[in-house]
């Protein structure tokens, strides 16, 4: 779409307002809007300025001031503003030297798209994510001086099944027994494993920086449409103890000249360019994890049991290895890695770029991926499972993952060393917020790391949800 046929939409939908929309560091849509009128040609070249220095991660206020131009073939009608409303998706620029912004997300995702093409391995990457989510009936927390808490609720939950009063019929869902019941069971329809109101929504892969695009606005409109019907919904890994909880698996394949590349002879018909894009991503998996996971509560997912992907191994159908190899099909078109770790709390531009970057660092080393792990993982004796490498088991352990081993980010300029130490930072804080601050008094570095590794296993015990200092 050119930039005169968004404006003519403009007017053949009767548009009032445009938002102009970006995404910020940690991958959460921000906006503003602007009149109808405003939205020129030109602002499609020159940008539309803003204050850039409130937004997570990005510029301090004595740099505050950004532009947002909009990228026309993004533009839709918003579904949800009482005001007819045109929403477009930007791009973000330094208003003084024009160049694109490095902390822009976007950015890192279009660069790592190009840099893709320029080695000549392939040039498309399509991604399919499998985000699921929950959708509860009613969800409360505070952290106050004097009490914590959280409560959430939902009518087809197990903990239900004794309330009296109108409205309880007896078709609440046991933990874990969610996948395929019907109604009136499932009253939300497209079900998933966990119980009370789990979902996912499948969409078709599309290459890097649009399927990135569309999970921003997937989560968009699964929020707006809970909300219009007075529910809630929570992307959130691991908001119920004791039941399944959310991923977002992502499927990846590369293409070259339109021909797929990942179908071949190989294990699970495989070519030798997918198992060696797969022994990238399985070298660099424990650093991936502090982009794909980004969470504390990412890490109350990633436990033994729950089909959980805590392990470093890939399979063709075992789902409890952190690589599948899905076997539905023999055609080379639908042949693809799914990465089983990551989860919907990532942000969409940088988790696919770095998993991009982790396969073609594979591809051009040609990395063996190892031996596959087919046997059932709960059949295994211990002595044959501690030889499994293991997930991070928290949100430190995989930053710590991530300060080590982020060169194969750097190639291309694809990732910066400032986006890098920016989000290692920056999650550092969401990690362990007490002992950071305290750091800044603690004249001796061993004794802040001690210090922060023991708040650390307090904070994260396994298994257990930690809702209300993780949201994102």
């Amino acid at each position: 779409m050119k930039p005169r046929e968004v404006i003519a939409m403009c007017r053949e939908k009767e548009v009032k307002a445009v938002d102009l929309r970006f995404v910020d560091f940690l991958g959460t849509w921000q906006h503003f809007t602007i009149p109808v009128a405003k939205l020129e040609e030109e602002v499609f070249e020159d940008g539309i300025g803003f204050d850039g220095s409130s937004i997570r991660g990005w510029q301090a206020i004595n740099e505050s001031d950004m532009l947002l131009v909009p990228v026309p073939d993004t533009a839709f009608v918003d579904p949800f503003t009482s005001v007819p409303t045109l929403a477009v998706i930007c791009m973000v620029q330094d208003p003084i030297t024009r160049e694109d912004y490095s902390r822009d997300p976007r950015y890192v995702a279009r660069k790592a798209a190009t840099y893709l093409e320029g080695t000549g391995i392939a040039d498309t990457c399509f991604i399919g994510p499998e985000a699921e989510f929950f959708v509860f009936d009613a969800a409360r927390f505070d952290q106050t001086a004097n009490q914590g808490f959280y409560a959430i609720d939902s009518a087809e939950a197990e903990w239900n099944r004794g309330r009296g009063g109108d409205g309880h019929l007896g078709y609440q869902v046991r933990h874990r027994q969610g996948y395929s019941p019907v109604p009136p069971s499932d009253q939300t329809l497209d079900h998933e494993v966990a119980s009370a109101g789990q979902c996912e929504i499948d969409m078709r892969y599309q290459s890097l920086v649009r399927m990135a695009d569309q999970m921003c606005l997937y989560k968009y409109i699964v929020r707006n449409v809970a909300r219009r019907h007075g529910r809630t919904a929570t992307f959130m890994p691991k908001p119920i103890y004791g039941d399944s909880g959310s991923g977002m698996h992502v499927n990846l394949s590369l293409w070259k000249a339109g021909q797929p590349l990942f179908g071949g002879s190989g294990y699970a018909g495989l070519s030798d360019l997918a198992l060696h894009a797969l022994g990238g991503i399985l070298r660099h998996a424990p650093a991936l994890l502090a982009l794909t996971n980004p969470t504390t509560n990412s890490y109350k997912r990633l436990v033994p049991g729950f089909e959980a992907p805590i392990n470093l191994a890939y399979s063709q159908r075992n789902r409890s290895a952190a690589f599948r190899i899905p076997m539905y099909s023999t055609n080379p078109v639908t042949k693809r890695i799914e990465f089983r770790c990551p989860d919907p709390t990532a942000n969409p531009y940088l988790a696919f770029a770095a998993i991009l970057m982790a396969a073609i660092d594979g591809i051009q080393n040609h990395l063996d991926p190892g031996e596959p792990l087919d046997r059932d993982i709960y059949d295994m004796p211990p002595e044959e499972l501690a030889n499994v490498q293991k997930t991070p088991g928290s949100l430190a352990e995989a930053i710590d993952a991530l300060e080590r081993d982020h060169d194969f980010l750097l190639r291309g300029d694809v990732f910066t060393e400032d986006v890098i130490r920016t989000w290692i930072r920056y999650k550092r804080e969401a990690a362990i917020p007490g002992p950071l601050m305290l750091g800044q008094t603690l004249a001796k570095p061993e004794v802040r790391q001690c210090l922060q590794a023991r708040v650390l296993r307090a904070l994260t015990l396994r298994g257990h949800p930690w809702p209300a200092s993780c949201r994102q």
